[in-house]
């Protein structure tokens, strides 16, 4: 949940979850999966977490995160 205050990325999905319906622990855990999965990313690529990386990814697979970080506002 740290993360929501750094990274725009993590706020945005976390307030996503909060918006459709999800609880507060439900919210977290959904944006700890996706923290999990980028870890694992980062070990076996043997390379550290660069979130320029991940938002130039985020926006290559058309993901609804990177569009909601586009908009202005």
């Amino acid at each position: 949940a740290k993360s929501v205050g750094q990274c725009e990325w993590a706020a945005s999905h976390y307030h996503k979850q909060l918006q459709r319906g999800k609880e507060h622990n439900a919210a977290v855990r959904s944006l700890a999966f996706k923290w999990l999965r980028i870890i694992f990313r980062c070990w076996q690529q043997r390379k550290p977490y660069d979130e320029q990386r991940y938002l130039a990814a985020l926006a290559r697979h058309g993901s609804w995160i990177a569009g909601d970080l586009a908009r202005p506002g």
